[in-house]
């Protein structure tokens, strides 16, 4: 493994029945960096995802994280692994019937090793870390704005200080003023607390605001990565299709005045 890896896929197929997902998929998600995948709807991002976070196994291949391979690991082992990173899913998976405090608190507390006057104090710094005011979090997660279940879902997914950090469609379900905050959040937690982040997203603007690199999946393999100024020239139908959807959906007439565009994100975060 790479020394700069802190997720590395080897030789990965995942195959279901006949049904073959992925075929030999090689991939490095570099220390520091935000790393995007893309792919058309049953391309199995979700499934590769779940590969990284120890919820499946590949049916060929290796897939290690922080230097541990996943396959055969002990579950004490995975549960010490599981502790250096975050997942934030995509409707936020808070449990309806916990209150957005008591969400915040479930990893720490589960930890049995804190008493509840230093859990109160960290649940109450990640709720502030995500702009969440104290009066929220007595409330339910029925009482939320959608932007408001995304912050606390991101809340606890930093519970644990990670390292990584894993977004499924983060942005999904927001309208783009309440997107464009939740970017901001995120690249903002991103710079300052130095996390890896790996995001699986369909959103091009999220793309341009927080990708270092994209991972193109489409044909059961990782057709291409780099960076988005390759990834748009790169020659292939799901590319051109996922790009020509965004210059013509009303928005900015190219890549190059979306990107101008969303570069004041980063600045402003």
């Amino acid at each position: 493994m790479s020394g700069n890896c802190v997720i590395e896929l080897g030789g990965v197929w995942t195959q279901i029945g006949a049904s073959v997902i992925h075929r030999d998929i090689d991939l490095c998600v570099r220390r520091g960096e935000v790393l995007a995948v893309i792919g058309e709807s049953g391309s199995g991002k979700t499934m590769l995802l779940r590969l990284m976070l120890g919820l499946g196994q590949p049916t060929r291949g290796t897939v290690r994280v922080f230097d541990r391979p996943l396959q055969g690991c002990r579950a004490d082992d995975l549960k010490r692994i599981r502790r250096r990173w975050g997942v934030l899913f995509q409707q936020g998976a808070l449990f309806s019937s916990l209150s957005v405090y008591d969400n915040v608190a479930l990893p720490l507390r589960e930890l049995r090793v804190l008493p509840e006057e230093v859990i109160r104090e960290l649940v109450m710094t990640k709720l502030a870390l995500v702009e969440i005011d104290a009066a929220s979090a007595g409330k339910l997660p029925s009482q939320l704005s959608g932007g408001m279940v995304k912050r606390v879902a991101l809340a606890r997914a930093m519970a644990l200080d990670p390292e990584v950090l894993f977004l499924d469609e983060p942005t999904a379900g927001l309208d783009p003023e309440r997107s464009a905050g939740f970017i901001r959040l995120v690249e903002r937690l991103r710079r300052a607390l130095h996390l890896t982040v790996l995001m699986v997203t369909h959103d091009v603007d999220t793309l341009i605001a927080l990708a270092d690199r994209v991972a193109v999946l489409a044909d059961q393999r990782l057709v291409t990565v780099g960076p988005l100024s390759q990834i748009v020239k790169f020659p292939h139908r799901f590319v051109h299709s996922f790009f020509l959807a965004h210059r013509t959906r009303g928005a900015p007439q190219s890549l190059d005045d979306s990107g101008r565009a969303l570069a004041q994100i980063r600045q402003a975060a």
